[in-house]
């Protein structure tokens, strides 16, 4: 899966009005000014230069306001201003003609783990531009490249959810026996505050194959399977990914692999590339990885598990005491982000990362089950 690069124009030259005049040229645009006013964020982006604003219309704030979501926050003026900072991308991105995962202005740790400031994803197809964001909520690009002084506009027709933590992120795409497991091995405060994560979390179904032999495990033995999930200090987003790139985890090394449109992680397909979070990125895969199998080769006409001889379970291991999915998140995507959801539970994250020795306590236990 190859990206080709994204167009970054950045403007020579001044264009003659400001962020604000621009926007109070724009009908549609009042309640992001009011917004902006109210935040006080007006003055300080219009002193910025080269940047983008990923403005939401009336229409957009409107629904947002309206949900109970947006009435919860409204009255928070830090965390509306944390949203709107999500809003502004870091460069002057005129023109995006490809995929590419862009940092914003969300840079505050207790709003974001990501080192360089939190990201959207930009996905053009011919001339339709769409930003992805947190729970792979979508926002369509409905005006484009309208110049002001500092940089770039482009209206978008649906407010950004900014990225929430990995449990709360996979109880929404129904990711519930790996947000249990994470529970019932006490790493819920690790995995979901450690900063610069990657994690590739299989699907209900990946632990459902293997169900029969899990229950056996030790605490140890999970502890170890679950290692070889994670990428610690590392946010490798799919524009990243070379096809037999060698990647080590925090349980040892994963081989991924390109195989026409399809990723594989050993011989986990990903089918749902570039999930937004707090603290990184997650990768739904189909397959549990095994960290004592760690040449398992993809092949995608095959059920193969990497665990021999595993039995499946007529259950969803983990999943006891989890909360049930209320949104309506797909859990596959091709494009890496489909839904139109908006929601989500937005608030800061907790400060104060716990480190990954810490979350293992310095060993992982790997066998064959």
């Amino acid at each position: 899966m190859k990206y080709a690069g994204l167009v970054l124009a950045v403007a020579s030259t001044a264009f003659g009005q400001s962020l604000i005049e621009v926007l109070g040229g724009r009908p549609e645009l009042s309640q992001l000014t009011g917004l902006l006013n109210s935040s006080g964020l007006a003055g300080d982006l219009s002193s910025l230069t080269n940047n983008t604003l990923l403005a939401p219309n009336n229409a957009a704030i409107g629904a947002f306001l309206n949900s109970s979501t947006g009435a919860a926050v409204a009255t928070d003026s830090a965390l509306v201003q944390a949203i709107l900072q999500y809003h502004v991308l870091q460069g002057n991105y005129s023109t995006v003609n490809a995929t590419a995962f862009i940092p914003t202005l969300l840079v505050p740790p207790q709003y974001t783990n990501v080192t360089t400031g939190q990201v959207v994803q930009a996905n053009a197809t011919g001339s339709n531009v769409t930003f992805f964001s947190g729970l792979s909520s979508n926002s369509s690009v409905v005006n484009a490249s309208i110049p002001f002084s500092g940089g770039t506009i482009h209206i978008i027709n649906r407010f950004l959810t900014v990225p929430q933590n990995i449990s709360t992120t996979g109880v929404a795409l129904n990711l519930t026996s790996a947000v249990g497991a994470i529970g019932q091995l006490n790493l819920t405060q690790a995995v979901d505050y450690t900063p610069d994560l990657t994690v590739f979390l299989p699907n209900n179904a990946a632990f459902q194959r293997i169900g029969g032999n899990l229950a056996n495990l030790t605490v140890e033995q999970l502890a170890g399977i679950f290692a070889y999930h994670i990428v610690n200090g590392t946010v490798l987003y799919s524009t990243d990914i070379q096809n037999g790139t060698s990647v080590e985890t925090t349980g040892g090394n994963v081989t991924l692999t390109l195989q026409g449109s399809n990723v594989f992680v050993n011989n986990a397909r990903v089918i749902r590339p570039n999930v937004l979070v707090a603290n990184g990125v997650v990768h739904v895969i189909d397959r549990v990885l095994n960290p004592a199998n760690t040449t398992a080769t993809p092949n995608a006409s095959t059920t193969e598990e990497a665990f021999p001889g595993a039995t499946s379970a007529s259950n969803e291991p983990f999943t006891s005491g989890v909360p049930t999915p209320t949104s309506a998140v797909p859990t596959t995507s091709a494009a890496g982000g489909s839904s139109s959801s908006s929601g989500g539970a937005w608030r800061p994250i907790e400060t104060g990362a716990i480190g990954m020795v810490a979350l293992f306590g310095g060993a992982a236990v790997v066998m064959n089950i």
